[in-house]
């Protein structure tokens, strides 16, 4: 199983636990911020918006909240003025991350991602050495519980998908950037909700970690990146062997 996938699944679990603290409200409020001021603030013309109000409904944020974000990004409120920044480095075994940051500051984001690989054994990289290992897509999960296969696939590839698969409690659905918001569009017209649904960056060649301790390294560095306020995601080119992965987990 692709370590992308292993590890998007941790992130739903500990988005759900992130939830209960509030610690993740922040994270999905930015990104509704930049996607008002991109597409609009109307979720009925904004397919990622409205996707991100689902997402922001699932781990309870509150209407305030979500309301807030949106009029940010529109410039109906004060505050909205986020820059998007791709750092890029390599983490112990050299494994390629990449660090996707929303920030208001960018001379503070990039001072504490540097520091915090720095710390934990990871090294700056060059614009472009990492990012050429990776395609962005659409990643859809969907919890397989109550949903049928057949029908689930049938939607999906319709729409556009380019593949779909199970994965434990959940299946996941791959689009190219392009087609995710067919596909997005598809799965909320039949009533399916998404466990999570992002555009992502998934690695061409991801590096096989099959050594504990170094994969405790990777997932370590990931982790420490994505408690700092200004981190939106991390993504690796990585992937851990299954029987390590359920020791960690």
């Amino acid at each position: 199983m692709s370590g992308h996938s292993k590890w998007a699944n941790i992130k739903i679990k500990k988005g759900k636990a992130d939830a209960a603290r509030g610690k993740v409200f922040s994270k999905i409020a930015k990104e509704m911020t930049v996607s008002a001021r991109i597409g609009g603030g109307d979720p009925a013309g904004n397919i990622t918006l409205r996707m991100l109000i689902g997402k922001a409904k699932s781990v309870n944020m509150p209407s305030d909240n979500i309301e807030r974000a949106i009029k940010k990004g529109t410039g109906e409120l004060e505050g909205g003025a986020l820059e998007e920044l791709m750092y890029e480095a390599y983490a112990p075994g050299g494994v390629g991350i990449i660090i996707q940051s929303l920030t208001d500051n960018k001379n503070r984001a990039a001072s504490e991602i540097r520091n915090a690989c720095t710390k934990h054994g990871a090294s700056m990289a060059q614009q472009g050495a990492v990012s050429r290992m990776f395609q962005r897509k659409g990643q859809i999960f969907i919890d397989a519980a109550g949903v049928d296969e057949d029908t689930l696939m049938n939607i999906v590839l319709e729409a556009g998908a380019e593949d779909m698969r199970r994965d434990g409690d959940h299946f996941e659905v791959l689009t190219a950037f392009t087609d995710y918001s067919a596909v997005s569009e598809a799965l909320s017209k039949a009533g399916i909700a998404a466990a999570s649904s992002e555009l992502t960056l998934i690695p061409d060649m991801p590096v096989k970690i099959t050594d504990k301790a170094k994969a405790q390294q990777v997932m370590k560095i990931i982790e420490v990146l994505e408690e700092l306020d200004d981190v939106q995601n991390v993504y690796g080119a990585f992937e851990i062997d299954d029987a390590i992965m359920a020791e960690m987990e």
